[in-house]
């Protein structure tokens, strides 16, 4: 098994940046020293079980949602957050955003397969 820190620390960036918090607030909020949310999104320190739980609990996220890159059973968690993503797009948008996905993924698999 291998925890992808990298990944844990983007998603942690990415939900932080989606609430507009910095991370001196992130921090206070999960009762985690400023200089430590910088280096878990950096990936530049392997983050503790106990921080990780304090982190998810102050943005409001599980831990699924902030590990998805290290889970190897992760359709559900992806689906939860496609649907954040397309939770306020308008009728028009949903479907040039359908068509591209749908789009994408045929490249994905053709180039994929050889």
């Amino acid at each position: 098994m291998r925890i992808d820190y990298e990944s844990i620390g983007n998603r942690i960036k990415e939900i932080r940046l989606s609430k507009k918090w910095t991370q001196a607030y992130l921090a206070e909020m999960s009762e985690v020293e400023p200089s430590n949310i910088s280096h878990i999104e950096r990936a530049a320190t392997k983050v503790s079980l106990p921080t990780l739980v304090n982190i998810a609990n102050a943005l409001g996220v599980t831990l699924d949602e902030i590990m998805v890159g290290s889970l190897i059973q992760r359709k559900h968690i992806s689906s939860k957050i496609i649907d954040d993503i397309l939770f306020d797009c308008t009728p028009k948008e949903l479907s040039a955003l359908t068509d591209v996905l749908k789009n994408a993924k045929l490249i994905l698999r053709k180039f994929t397969k050889e």
